[in-house]
């Protein structure tokens, strides 16, 4: 009797936690990552989505019309739908506009986790998502003292890996796919092969080099923009990835071999903010995409905001009590 041959992600899952990257509820619960990750671009597609609709109005709700703190209650309300199909955490980013203001972050962050905490989920299976900037960096340093756990975002620059490391934050999400479409642009190419792929090689590189100096420091490979991207990364701590991939993966049998390194040519780095800032600046690419990333993220969230408030301004007024 013949065995049946496993498919792509069957087998990946052996070598790599994998995470769903998506803010689509059901997409979640047929795939059944370990943990998912959420941003606001990936929000505000769901949110537009009828299905969601309870959840936008259970947010408004809880914020009892408050449109700034209605996008953070709906921000929670679909990690807490999320967190009832992965056995693990979700990540909530913090709004974009905070990029460069550490105290103002930090605020953010620990507002989060208490409506999470209002809502019967605690701060362990919650990843706090800032940008890789320094402001963002330093607000990682002190939440995770707290207990407040961080998945650093927006990270293009080896500056941006080594800065979150020394942090000591819980991990960091180094975006493949927009590397590489930043590369493709500038080659003017239609694609770039693999063994020459620039966001492959930028994670293989942060990977051993936290492997090398044994940093706590997790890796998840994200924003990928086809299977050999991912599965060149077969072995990284984690891997999110978006759900047509997930269904890619599953389709193609075959098995699939860790192809990582935990040797690193690179010293060891220890980078003050002139340094980190200096190094960050020498790669073009890093400050293009990183600047790129923090402007998406904030349209896509004041179109979220703007949703918001046309719901609730749509919504019956309550009935006003008629005196007897």
């Amino acid at each position: 009797m013949l065995t049946p041959m496993t498919n792509q992600l069957e087998s990946l899952r052996k070598h790599s936690v994998v995470v769903a990257d998506t803010g689509d509820i059901d997409a979640v619960a047929r795939w059944k990552p370990q943990d998912a990750t959420t941003n606001p671009s990936l929000l505000l597609a769901s949110a537009a989505d009828p299905r969601y609709r309870p959840l936008l109005e259970r947010a408004m709700a809880q914020a009892g019309g408050d449109a700034a703190l209605s996008m953070d209650c709906l921000f929670v309300q679909f990690g807490r739908e999320i967190l009832k199909h992965v056995a693990g955490r979700v990540s909530t980013e913090v709004d974009a506009r905070l990029s460069f203001d550490t105290e103002k972050s930090i605020e953010k962050a620990r507002r989060l986790v208490a409506l999470y905490e209002k809502v019967g989920v605690g701060r362990e299976r919650v990843l706090i998502k800032l940008a890789s900037t320094w402001e963002g960096i330093r607000a990682a340093e002190r939440l995770e003292r707290e207990g407040i756990h961080c998945n650093m975002t927006l990270l293009f620059s080896f500056a941006q890996a080594a800065a979150c490391a020394d942090a000591g934050v819980t991990l960091i999400s180094p975006f493949v796919g927009r590397i590489y479409d930043w590369h493709r642009a500038q080659r003017k190419v239609e694609d770039i092969a693999l063994e020459d792929d620039p966001g492959v090689a930028s994670v293989a590189r942060i990977y051993a080099y936290y492997k090398k100096y044994g940093y706590a420091t997790q890796v998840m490979g994200a924003s990928f923009r086809k299977t050999g991207q991912i599965l060149a990364l077969a072995g990284c701590d984690l891997l999110t990835i978006a759900p047509d991939l997930l269904e890619k993966l599953s389709k193609t049998e075959g098995e699939v071999t860790p192809r990582l390194t935990k040797e690193s040519s690179v010293e060891r780095l220890s980078l003050d903010e002139k340094s980190f800032r200096w190094m960050h600046n020498e790669d073009a690419m890093a400050t293009d995409k990183l600047a790129e990333g923090i402007r998406r993220f904030d349209a896509d969230a004041r179109k979220l905001e703007k949703l918001i408030v046309s719901l609730a301004a749509a919504a019956p007024a309550p009935a006003v009590p008629q005196p007897g």
